[in-house]
Order: structure tokens, then C-alpha cells, then sequence
């Protein structure tokens, strides 16, 4: 299964995080905002839509800046899962938790201490040691 997620940064450094609905496989946790591709969606696109109905804001898919991946191994009764990350510096509206429990703006050194699914702990040493370098 192909799924995308936004990490969303403000100009004070603070990258925004998505807290999964309790009933949710990993409920509780706190993650990148995202979501499913759907057939016939590019990543971005699928991008687009997936933090207007997450968060209700806008992006344009030429603002998203491919920053990393993650991939699980298939479970049973579970599909493999590879998860695209892009960074985000633009958007129109102010992010709101529509379908989770809230939405937070953290440092990269509070989000390295926030429990995480596996997949969102993969991709924020991703993209923390590649915002170190830069």
C-alpha cells in the first residue's frame, strides 16, 4: 500500500504533527499528516487532498519536496505499507486536527521524544538528520 505524508514546517523551525484518532490501528500516536494514494493519484496529488481533509488547509503539489520514506514488511492481515514524506513550507489556512485527536508544532528534538508509530519514527530520523546536514 502507497501512502504519503506532509511534514509541514513554520519559519520558527517547528515541524507540525498529527495525533491518530484513539479508535485507529496506533491509536494515540502522534504522526506526519497524511494518507492512502488512490488509483490514479500521483503522490502529491493524493497529497493535496489528504491534508485538506486532515488538517483543512491548502497546498499546491508543486510545493512538495520529496524528503524521505519509510517501508513495513506485510503482517497478517496486514498489507506492506511504504510511506512517502514530502516537506512543506507553504499552505493556505491554519491546520486543524479534522479527523484525529489534535495537532501539535513541535522541534525536531520534542518530535524525536513523542511516541510514534514505527513507520513516523523511521521518517523523522530521516528527516532530522537530513535537516542537520543541510
Amino acid at each position: 500500500m502507497l501512502v504519503v505524508a506532509a511534514a509541514l514546517r513554520r519559519t520558527d523551525g517547528r515541524w507540525l504533527m498529527h495525533k491518530r484518532p484513539q479508535a485507529a490501528h496506533h491509536g494515540g500516536l502522534w504522526e506526519f499528516p497524511g494518507g492512502k494514494v488512490e488509483s490514479a493519484e500521483t503522490p502529491e496529488i493524493a497529497l493535496v487532498r489528504e491534508v485538506e481533509e486532515e488538517l483543512g488547509i491548502s497546498i499546491e503539489a508543486a510545493d512538495c519536496m520529496p524528503a524521505g520514506f519509510a517501508q513495513s514488511q506485510a503482517e497478517t492481515g496486514r498489507k506492506a505499507i511504504v510511506i512517502l514524506l514530502y516537506t512543506l513550507e507553504k499552505w493556505r489556512g491554519e491546520p486543524r486536527a479534522l479527523e484525529g485527536e489534535g495537532v501539535g508544532w513541535f522541534t525536531p528534538q520534542e518530535i524525536e521524544a513523542l511516541d510514534k508509530p514505527p513507520l513516523d519514527i523511521a521518517l523523522a530520523a530521516q528527516l532530522f538528520s537530513r535537516s542537520r546536514s543541510d
